[in-house]
């Protein structure tokens, strides 16, 4: 089969490879699924480039998300799967063979059916970017009627939660750095749009919450972002976040929080239990479903061009989601 994989830790024009791999067969409780679309995400780079540690197998077919067909299956699988359209998650989550070829096996229970109103390039963002986003919307409860604010509404992660949370039901506060990202974000519903370069942000989401502030941020960036947050989270409110790049290591306002009541959710979308993971799953099928996600994909490019995939990615210049044809 057609792939591309890396077999040590670098720049992506150094170690990126193209060509051919032994196409796999399904073992027990596993699926073949022909591929036909692959999902980068940030974790994805990071890996290649090192950033999470040394190569953990000696060969890596990279990429967690992807959408394509089941064509075979294994002993315990049902045989009605066979030509099923399928979204997967955690395809490279501490294994070798990801989504980046012409086929791969996993386990079936990470083959999803994708609703016939879905093509292969929105299956390959459900994964990580819309996973992540439901997770953070959707973990601790029903929404309805609530003050939600996500930041960064523009990202591939906040663009689904808030359509999710609209969809669950919430009015949806977001922050955005400028007037082209701001577009996305009302168009996804947003019903309050905030620069957090020139807008003050606490100052407005509590003018709007007639000072009662949100019950729930869904947030990228945690220690960058906790001086505003711990301002605006209600009473008993919590700040489910997957993410602190700009702060790895902040001092939390421990008294600040604790007199709120506020609850910290902080997780990993790959590590979500068989609960969590259903949860998951059950409320992005029924968004879409129900045709309530819009999938911005940002470029696309061939299996071949990983390299340069990837290299779009890491610019940072993208919004929305880099997905390989294949």
């Amino acid at each position: 089969m057609k792939a591309a994989w890396y077999e040590e830790i670098g720049e992506a024009k150094r170690v990126l490879q193209f060509g051919e791999q032994p196409t796999p067969a399904p073992q027990a409780d596993e699926v073949l699924v022909r591929m036909h679309t692959s999902g980068i995400n940030p974790s994805d780079v990071k890996t290649r480039g090192g950033a999470r540690g040394s190569m953990p197998f000696p060969l890596v077919i990279p990429h967690s998300d992807g959408g394509g067909i089941i064509e075979a299956v294994g002993e315990n699988v049902d045989k009605a799967r066979i030509g099923q359209s399928v979204w997967l998650w955690n395809a490279a989550w501490q294994r070798a063979y990801g989504t980046a070829a012409e086929y791969i096996c996993l386990p079936a229970a990470q083959a999803v059916t994708l609703s016939e109103n879905t093509d292969f390039q929105a299956a390959a963002c459900l994964g990580i970017p819309a996973s992540t986003a439901c997770y953070g919307v959707f973990a601790d409860g029903d929404i309805e009627g609530q003050t939600i604010l996500v930041t960064a509404g523009a990202g591939a992660v906040g663009h689904y939660a808030i359509q999710l949370a609209k969809w669950g039901g919430a009015r949806v506060i977001t922050t955005i750095s400028n007037r082209q990202k701001a577009d996305l974000a009302r168009k996804a519903g947003a019903d309050l749009i905030l620069n957090y370069r020139q807008d003050k942000v606490a100052e407005a989401i509590l003018d709007f919450t007639n000072g009662a502030g949100v019950a729930r941020i869904v947030e990228v960036e945690f220690g960058g972002n906790l001086d505003i947050s711990k301002q605006i989270i209600a009473i008993g409110g919590t700040i489910a976040t997957y993410g602190s790049m700009a702060a790895a290591t902040p001092p939390l306002p421990f008294y600040d929080l604790m007199f709120r009541h506020i609850n910290l959710r902080l997780f990993l979308v790959y590590l979500l239990t068989q609960k969590q993971r259903t949860l998951v799953i059950d409320k992005l099928t029924q968004a879409i479903e129900q045709t309530a996600l819009q999938h911005i994909i940002a470029a696309t490019f061939p299996l071949e061009d990983i390299a340069a995939a990837h290299e779009a990615v890491e610019s940072g210049q993208m919004i929305g989601n880099v997905v390989l044809t294949i």
